[in-house]
């Protein structure tokens, strides 16, 4: 199986050793030059036309794991929604089309605030710029001319995302009530992931349109941050949210994912920064 990843971050790092393990032929689209072992890199901006063009000859299957370059809406619509909409002409254009294009988006796109569950099937009702971009991205992917999942994250941690232990470090907490419902799901999950479709896939499996890339215990963030001051033995404070307003205060459920076969190598939030912790301290 040949499969073009789209964006070079840090999913798609985690994502390439599987692949070439099940024996696929990787190439990679980057912003930023840089050689990695067994992958044929294209380096440039993924919206031009003849790069995008050359890349997507020839591939069985397209991941796109797109990172903005900054925090504004600007740079979200940059990214997102054209980078969907280039990939989208991209697709049309060519010759022999991928059998598969996989999205990665997130859970922000829902509006919810009150503790409420969300699943694939819930309304996406978007209260930031952030959510309300990928909402249009995953729109434009959802018309593409070849099957396409989309697979919204969640609150993305483990190595290198270090915010919520540095808070933990620091002494902040929030405050036990009222509630803040967090969802959360570890990096080797999100690549795991990806791979566990693109196998489903290249079994023959129609893959469903849509699935929530999330772990199996939305939880409390105070709870989160309790345990965490506990395994670091420091003292625990309060006032920090760790989350702006448009976060929201949702529960979010995997079962369609679940059900697809996927096991989680992090089920909860306790074994994957137990693990985290772990490699820090070593």
């Amino acid at each position: 199986m040949k499969i073009l990843l789209v964006g070079y971050g840090d999913l798609a790092r985690r994502l390439t050793p599987g692949l070439l393990a099940d024996g696929c032929t990787v190439s990679a689209l980057r912003r930023s030059p840089g050689a990695v072992a067994g992958v044929r890199m294209f380096t440039g901006d993924c919206r031009d036309p003849q790069l995008l063009a050359k890349a997507l000859a020839g591939q069985d299957a397209v991941v796109v794991t797109l990172t903005p370059g900054g925090f504004s809406e600007r740079d979200y619509r940059d990214t997102y929604v054209a980078g969907a909409g280039a990939l989208a002409g991209g697709i049309a254009a060519a010759a022999r089309r991928p059998g598969l294009v996989l999205w990665a988006s997130s859970t922000s796109v829902y509006g919810e605030d009150g503790g409420e569950w969300v699943d694939e099937g819930s309304a996406a009702r978007p209260r930031g710029f952030s959510g309300r971009c990928l909402l249009a991205a995953e729109a434009i992917i959802g018309d593409l001319p070849v099957p396409a999942a989309v697979v919204r994250f969640s609150g993305i941690y483990g190595p290198g995302r270090n915010h919520l232990l540095e808070a933990v470090r620091s002494g902040r907490c929030a405050p036990a009530e009222p509630v803040k419902w967090t969802n959360r799901i570890h990096s080797d999950d999100c690549a795991a992931v990806l791979r566990h479709l693109l196998e489903r896939s290249r079994a023959g499996v129609s893959l469903a349109p849509l699935y929530l890339g999330t772990d199996c215990l939305p939880v409390p963030l105070h709870e989160v941050q309790q345990w965490l001051a506990a395994q670091m033995g420091v003292p625990v404070g309060g006032g920090d949210d760790e989350r702006g307003p448009s976060r929201g205060n949702r529960r979010c459920s995997n079962a369609l994912l679940l059900a697809t076969g996927y096991r989680f190598q992090y089920p909860t939030y306790r074994e994957g920064y137990g693990a985290q912790l772990l490699c820090n301290s070593e």
